[in-house]
């Protein structure tokens, strides 16, 4: 069984959501990067969303666009990604991993190709930011072969019929975008995302993991009531691009957010 389900499976008897926090791979710099992978994990991570820089991550706002590019500048590649993926599982890292990025850069790489590597370097899942699903036919087909699960992303204006057709596609988790717009911490969660988890909930059997905006503790701990992940980008990151120690700066926050998702 892929890890991501293995870990929804094990949580789901503990009655708790996942804290999944989203590193962005290269930054702020590679060795740095590396070793945060296992401190995420040594500080209470039950995944990790790792970021695949990309030249123009539409997606994202100031804080990953800026760590993105800062990646790129210190030499990142989807095969450095890939490596470090393979390096995090020689050195201890059992949770799942799940590179995000955009779809030029598989495409780049080659399709069938990244999904062998990806699985051969330890990793459970891919998100794809600018892949709908009318065009993933060549990825699913590569990352079906070798059980590589492709999460897809669905939005609040998302309507009933397009919910079921995402979450019948979607693998391991469903990815609810809390609001319409790009990635960056807000001081609260968007009005209706609750009522948008229960749209999704009618329309999938699949785990709920809410992403976009979460900016600390007290908000990952409503978001976790109601869906069965959380994701925490930008405030991660910011914490990370602040002054004074990078590891230590993170391996705290996301010691505050595993103890509120509990």
């Amino acid at each position: 069984m892929n890890r991501i389900d293995e870990t929804f499976r094990a949580l789901r008897q503990e009655k708790r959501a996942a804290l999944m926090p989203f590193l962005p791979l290269g930054y702020p710099n590679i060795q740095t990067s590396r070793e945060m992978i296992r401190v995420a994990q040594d500080a209470g991570a039950d995944m990790l969303e790792l970021g695949i820089p990309f030249s123009d991550p539409l997606a994202d706002g100031p804080v990953i666009q800026h760590a993105t590019q800062v990646a790129l500048e210190n030499g990142m590649t989807l095969k450095r990604c890939l490596e470090m993926a393979q390096d995090a599982r020689a050195n201890g890292v059992t949770i799942p991993l799940t590179l995000m990025g955009y779809y030029n850069s598989i495409l780049k790489y080659d399709v069938k190709k990244f999904a062998r590597d990806a699985v051969k370097a330890g990793v459970d899942g891919v998100i794809v930011a600018d892949l709908p699903i009318e065009e993933a036919g060549d990825l699913q087909d590569a990352a079906r072969e070798h059980d590589l699960h492709i999460v897809f992303l669905a939005a609040p204006t998302s309507r009933a019929e397009r919910l079921k057709k995402i979450g019948a596609a979607t693998r391991g988790f469903l990815y609810l975008v809390s609001l319409t717009g790009v990635t960056g911490a807000r001081a609260g969660l968007p009005d209706g995302l609750e009522e948008f988890a229960q749209r999704a909930r009618k329309a999938t059997d699949k785990p709920l993991c809410v992403g976009f905006g979460i900016a600390d503790a007290e908000n990952a701990r409503r978001v976790a009531q109601f869906a069965d992940g959380v994701i925490v980008g930008s405030a991660l990151v910011a914490k990370i691009g602040d002054s004074g120690n990078a590891i230590d700066n993170a391996r705290a926050f996301i010691g505050e957010l595993a103890n509120a998702v509990v």
